[in-house]
């Protein structure tokens, strides 16, 4: 039984229901005074309302214009949708770098303002190591929300029918947090549609959502080598995070050396918690300003781009067996609708990690930057794609869906945070809806080479035979 308590009822579903016609872009985050000023900073931590502002306002708004397929014949006959899970609790290893500068703050800081009061006085500490990533109520929303908003872009691929067909497969990661986000899924689809007489299995597949576990190279050359993230600590004990630790301890009237860089990090994540938990403007975010957000959001895309990202070539390898899971599903789809039949799973939900979806938008070749991310050009980075607060937030997901347009004219369409995006180096001018064939073609050698077991396997070197 998973560790959160199910509990679907039809109430709930009567405000989801309830649609609404229009669709806003002209939210503004930075209006609402209980949205922190640094929440677009947040990285992996961040509300997926940050990327998608409009949801705000009607947290069930689509814009079905995106879509745009090249003529009104097009009709969509497969869809894959791979999914980080919702907002969860922090690890037990955050709660302990919580749990001490907390201490600190409420023993030592002695500086006067009313949001330090609140801090010492009010908040208390309630985060426990026993919480470590578990899926939160907001983390359940998330999941719910998008099922039904992807319902109402996909209408034909995400319906009733095929659902109780058995054309919609769920697959997810074995970690609590990302079954009940596909539980969570299910729900918000069942709750949709009113479904209560009948339930709708998944699969639980690490070797797909979990493969860096499974890649020994990986896991020796980059996960449990500290030298692999060398460039991540020379920066945290560098120049920039060196001031936001003393403005930290400034604002707190504490001695420089109490504040440590895991301590600005614990002070971080508390007032990225409170707000994505609780949607709550924490007092905790009263400790950094813009600068230093973006300090603190560098730090964090530095640990990403070396550890899941560009930095190791094993990092995006380790999705081989991802990547090529998708693009069976999507040729199984192109030929049984080439030959007549129907396509027998017109959906795959698959459910993961941050960890799941990087690796994979690294090897599509997705946010590349001309220069590596390293401790020391900071300042030149300031334009970089490599932003994980603006693509990896809480229930991000990666969608591929492909289209028939009559004639043997098949096209595949990348959307990312339901947002089109453009396969990197395919950029004619059906760009967001390229040939699926040429699509193909431009990944064709790592459909031909890129094999999860060759590139996993750790070669010993000359000096350990």
């Amino acid at each position: 039984m998973p560790d959160i308590v199910w509990k679907v009822t039809v109430v709930y579903f009567t405000t989801i229901l309830g649609f609404r016609c229009c669709f806003r872009t002209d939210v503004n985050p930075e209006d609402n005074p209980n949205i922190p000023a640094i929440a677009k900073y947040f990285t992996t931590k961040g509300r997926y309302e940050e990327v998608n502002p409009y949801l705000i306002d009607d947290i069930l708004a689509v814009n079905r214009s995106i879509l745009q397929p090249p003529s009104p014949q097009c009709r969509e006959i497969h869809l894959t949708a791979i999914i980080r899970h919702g907002t969860r609790y922090p690890t037990s290893k955050n709660v302990k770098k919580m749990q001490k500068l907390c201490e600190l703050v409420k023993s030592s800081a002695a500086a006067k303002e009313s949001w330090l009061r609140e801090i010492q006085t009010q908040w208390r500490m309630w985060y426990t190591e026993d919480m470590d990533g578990r899926l939160v109520q907001k983390g359940v929303d998330d999941h719910k929300h998008l099922a039904v908003r992807l319902s109402k872009l996909f209408p034909t691929m995400i319906s009733e029918e095929k659902l109780r067909g058995g054309f919609i497969n769920f697959i997810t990661s074995s970690k609590h947090r990302c079954v009940n986000s596909t539980l969570s899924f299910k729900a918000g689809l069942t709750g949709l549609w009113d479904i209560t007489d009948e339930e709708f299995d998944h699969t639980v597949n690490d070797a797909l959502m979990r493969f860096f576990d499974q890649c020994t190279r990986f896991v020796e050359e980059v996960d449990n080598n500290p030298s692999a993230l060398s460039e991540v600590d020379k920066f945290r004990q560098g120049p920039e995070m060196r001031r936001v630790q003393e403005k930290i301890a400034d604002r707190l009237r504490v001695p420089y050396n109490t504040i440590t860089d895991n301590m600005a990090e614990a002070a971080f994540y508390l007032c990225a918690y409170e707000f994505a938990i609780k949607t709550v403007n924490s007092p905790w975010c009263r400790l950094f300003d813009e600068v230093d957000a973006q300090v603190m959001e560098y730090a964090n895309d530095l640990k990403q781009f070396w550890k899941r990202g560009y930095g190791h070539d094993i990092n995006s390898k380790s999705s081989c067996i991802l990547f090529h899971d998708l693009f069976s599903r999507l040729d199984k789809a192109a030929n049984e609708n080439k030959s007549g039949q129907q396509v027998t799973e017109a959906v795959t939900v698959q459910v993961g990690h941050a960890e799941t979806l990087l690796p994979l938008l690294t090897l599509l070749g997705f946010f590349k930057d001309g220069d590596a991310l390293t401790s020391t050009n900071y300042a030149s980075q300031t334009q970089r794609s490599f932003r994980t607060s603006h693509f990896l937030p809480y229930a991000a997901n990666l969608l591929f869906v492909l289209y028939d347009c009559g004639g043997g004219d098949l096209r595949l369409q990348s959307l990312l945070n339901e947002k089109t995006v453009t396969f990197p180096g395919l950029t004619d001018q059906r760009a967001s809806m390229p040939l699926y064939e040429d699509v193909k073609e431009h990944y064709r050698e790592l459909l031909q080479g890129c094999d999860f077991e060759a590139e996993c396997r750790l070669f010993k070197r000359p000096a350990d035979v």
